[in-house]
């Protein structure tokens, strides 16, 4: 079975226990306007584009079979009305031309996951598919996942929780842990913003406990969007509720995915501040005084 991959990062420590491999796969069928990873929402592969590192050397617009490339007073302009995503043009000697979205068969991604396997064991680590929404290529996740389990190694998926949990309780068993977003605590604002139902998380929360999923509640923090003690205290409410949530990650927003939209020549829904140390180390505060287990900071 193939599917799309848009990045496998090995030694990566915020997702998940131990050192892990992350497995970035495409397609997300919700729209978050803060989203980091805009490459991974197009379920179909993409021409991306840094303009910082095209020298205007034209090799592109001499290998391109669909006429995508023109060049007029040194500017590279692309059509990408017209880009099918063959891939011939990203030849680039500058390598200013990418495809996001390798075709990869699930033995291709084990073959690769499988280098850090000592790590894992030594660790406690293993690997996690995120994305994008993986649940987006269910499919896909259960052969990689299948073959993972019969290796012996630790599995994590990073969801959004937007597809219902019951109805895929074969694909549950073969993950050791959900890293499950939680986004905002106000239904109106979560649907507003991501386009994101809070009833199908409250459903898979409440099921996620009835099988004794363990999960870590992943929570990124916008401000102005729901750096807000409601929220907060939205968090700690489900903390509270469900006994299989052992770890709270909070996610501080950040802008290293601006330059993607750039390559993709699309504009951000919108950009949002970047919070201060004082004000994480405030987030921080106030959910320790609640006595909440294992809250951790990441980075990703």
């Amino acid at each position: 079975m193939t599917g799309l991959v848009t990045k496998i990062s090995r030694f990566c420590i915020h997702d998940g226990p131990g050192i892990r491999t992350t497995v970035f796969l495409k397609g997300c069928p919700l729209s978050c306007q803060w989203c980091h990873n805009p490459e991974t929402i197009n379920p179909h592969p993409q021409l991306m584009y840094d303009d910082a590192k095209c020298n205007l050397c034209k090799i592109c617009e001499g290998v391109c079979p669909n006429k995508c490339h023109s060049f007029e007073h040194d500017i590279h302009k692309i059509d990408l009305a017209k880009c099918n995503a063959c891939g011939k043009c990203t030849v680039c000697p500058q390598n200013a031309l990418l495809i996001s979205g390798d075709s990869l068969t699930s033995e291709e991604v084990l073959k690769e996951v499988l280098k850090d396997i000592s790590f894992y064991e030594t660790s406690g680590g293993g690997v996690t598919l995120s994305g994008g929404e993986p649940f987006f290529q269910s499919k896909f996740c259960g052969e990689i996942l299948k073959s993972l389990k019969f290796h012996g190694v630790n599995t994590c998926v990073e969801t959004s929780g937007c597809f219902d949990m019951s109805t895929m309780p074969e694909l549950l068993e073969l993950i050791d842990l959900v890293l499950l977003d939680y986004k905002h605590s106000n239904k109106n604002l979560l649907k507003e913003y991501t386009g994101e139902s809070q009833e199908i998380i409250n459903r898979n929360l409440v099921f996620l406990e009835k099988i004794r999923k363990p999960i870590i509640l992943r929570c990124p923090i916008i401000p102005g969007v729901n750096d807000t003690k409601e929220h907060f205290d939205g968090i700690i409410s489900v903390v509270q509720k469900y006994s299989n949530i052992s770890e709270v990650n909070i996610l501080p927003y950040h802008t290293f995915g601006q330059n993607k939209y750039e390559q993709l020549q699309k504009h951000a829904v919108r950009t949002f501040a970047t919070p201060t140390q004082k004000e994480v180390d405030s987030w921080l505060e106030y959910l320790e005084a609640s006595k909440l287990r294992a809250i951790k900071i990441c980075t990703i």
